[in-house]
């Protein structure tokens, strides 16, 4: 009785995890750590509580579960499988970014030097958070129940990436599907090395070439609503100059 009630107990936090997710945007982190359009950043003392409540809910899973090192997926794993398998992860994820980026905009659009620590943190600590959350927690506790486990990851992935809000209107599909490629990936390595050490790995890297190659955390706006793209629709073609006061044609006349 006293270590069904414990497990219950774990299912609560975990799904306190999944809204503390879902709200991420109102803490400015994951993919929302950036400006705004006056140009302010998030507040850091919101973004440090989203940290540190993902974090001690995690911990508290741990503490609380009758079986956590044997039922869940909180540990590193196999750890040569977890380098080598989230190393791999972490090389296709990084050349997706330049990839996107390269096609989207015809370069890499590296952020401004002053927003790496901050972007460092993000990619670290939602990293850690998410994993924990649908790849330690969720997923393992959906295969407890005996459920197959193609199908258990499918829709660990499928929320992970509907918490992640990129489906709503005005985002960009591809990092739709990115997040979802990237959950169904993680939670794959977490079953095949036992824990999420390989998935944390290749999940952060990934996440940060995001970052600096399209100078987003991951909210990439649809193609042709960047600011650098109205600002080219509004440029006066090559050759054309604007003919006013002050201007010496005009004040001829």
């Amino acid at each position: 009785m006293e270590e069904q009630l414990r497990v219950l107990i774990a299912i609560g936090f975990c799904l306190l995890l999944i809204m503390l997710r879902l709200e991420s945007e109102k803490f400015g982190v994951a993919e929302y750590d950036e400006a705004d359009v006056t140009g302010r950043r998030p507040s850091l003392r919101r973004r440090l509580a989203w940290y540190v409540l993902g974090f001690g809910l995690i911990v508290a899973v741990d503490l609380i579960h009758p079986t956590s090192s044997e039922s869940l997926f909180l540990r590193l794993g196999d750890r040569l499988q977890a380098i080598l398998f989230g190393l791999a992860f972490a090389a296709i994820g990084t050349l997706q970014a330049v990839a996107f980026a390269w096609l989207r905009y015809r370069r890499l659009r590296f952020p401004a030097s002053r927003s790496y620590p901050g972007a460092l943190l993000n990619s670290i600590g939602t990293t850690f958070i998410d994993e924990a959350a649908f790849r330690g927690l969720l997923l393992a506790l959906l295969l407890g129940t005996g459920m197959d486990a193609s199908l258990a990851n499918a829709i660990q992935a499928i929320l992970y990436a509907l918490t992640t809000r990129l489906g709503a209107p005005g985002r960009d599909l591809y990092m739709l599907a990115l997040i979802v490629v990237v959950g169904f990936m993680s939670g794959w390595l977490a079953i095949a090395t036992g824990g999420i050490g390989a998935a944390f790995l290749g999940h952060a890297i990934t996440r940060f070439a995001v970052f600096v190659c399209t100078g987003h955390p991951g909210r990439v706006v649809p193609r042709g609503r960047d600011p650098e793209d109205f600002e080219r629709r509004q440029r006066l073609p090559s050759g054309w100059r604007v003919v006013g006061v002050g201007d010496p044609a005009y004040s001829d006349r």
